[in-house]
């Protein structure tokens, strides 16, 4: 028996493709759809992470600012007390200055120079005195500056002839002077030094 097909083949597999074609459209987009949540997720994760990180690190310079504070006040302190001792120092060597300055002078002045007057202004004396010679006042200046370990920069303000009687009766010619000379304190022996420091590193 024959048996003859007379439904519209054509139309009905042209339906079947169009189903087939929708249905693949929408897996199509469904993945699509998947793949962006699947991205806007890890997205979200990563960023979670990064923000996990940033407070991480936030907390860490916070730490490190409180640190950097302490060791800037620990810093400011022993300045301070790096100012207060060297204030200290100064005070007792500037005790002994007066005696050494004229002590100094007492060796330095030659003879033929005899001094009227000093007068110290911080680190600054200022000298006048009566020489015999222009070479006495001279040879006082050069002692100042190559001989003395407690003076330095020394400066003639002025030099001028002078007139004295003397009790004879008799004129003698002689020399007013003022200079100026600083003091500088010579540098303490290391032995010295070292057994300063030592105390100090024992205490």
């Amino acid at each position: 028996m024959i048996l003859i097909n007379l439904l519209p083949h054509r139309e009905a597999r042209r339906k079947r493709r169009k189903a087939a074609f929708f249905a693949g459209l929408g897996a199509a987009a469904m993945g699509g759809l998947l793949l962006v949540v699947l991205w806007y997720l890890g997205l979200q994760h990563l960023k979670a992470v990064q923000d996990g990180r940033n407070a991480q690190l936030q907390r860490e310079i916070s730490l490190l600012e409180g640190q950097i504070k302490d060791i800037a006040n620990l810093r400011g302190e022993i300045e301070s007390l790096k100012a207060r001792q060297k204030a200290v120092e100064d005070l007792q060597t500037d005790r002994n200055v007066p005696v050494h300055l004229l002590n100094e002078l007492t060796r330095q002045t030659p003879e033929g120079v005899y001094l009227t007057s000093i007068k110290q202004t911080d680190g600054v004396v200022a000298v006048t005195g009566i020489a015999q010679t222009n070479e006495r006042v001279s040879e006082l200046l050069r002692n100042a500056l190559y001989n003395s370990e407690w003076l330095e920069r020394p400066e003639l303000v002025e030099i001028k002839a002078a007139t004295v009687r003397a009790d004879n009766r008799e004129q003698r010619r002689l020399f007013d002077f003022s200079m100026r000379v600083s003091i500088k304190r010579p540098a303490a022996p290391a032995g010295a030094a070292s057994a300063a420091s030592a105390p100090r590193a024992a205490s």
